[in-house]
């Protein structure tokens, strides 16, 4: 797979979620909430993006925290993948 970022775009591969409740219960698929926790899998280079220049911050490897329904899912080789603007990144998890 390679996947190449345009200007402030970052790819993000969500990070697994528990898939049981405290006390045990199973959840299907449709019941879990849509994750917000994702590792950066390719980061664009930045640049001027609507007359403003873009640095970069997070790092391919970087574990973010970003907003519930950013960004634009899609699928390569069956992995899912979503591709979200930097700006839509609220935190870098250390």
């Amino acid at each position: 797979m390679n996947i190449k970022p345009l200007f402030d775009k970052v790819v993000v591969e969500s990070v697994q979620t528990e898939e049981k409740t405290k006390s045990g219960f199973i959840l299907p698929s449709s019941a879990q909430e849509k994750p917000q926790t994702a590792r950066v899998v390719a980061v664009g280079p930045g640049g001027t993006v609507d007359g403003k220049d873009v640095k970069m911050v997070v790092k391919v490897g970087d574990t973010v925290l970003f907003s519930k329904y950013s960004g634009s899912e899609f699928k390569v080789d069956g992995k899912e993948f979503t591709i979200i603007k930097q700006s839509d990144i609220l935190a870098i998890v250390e």
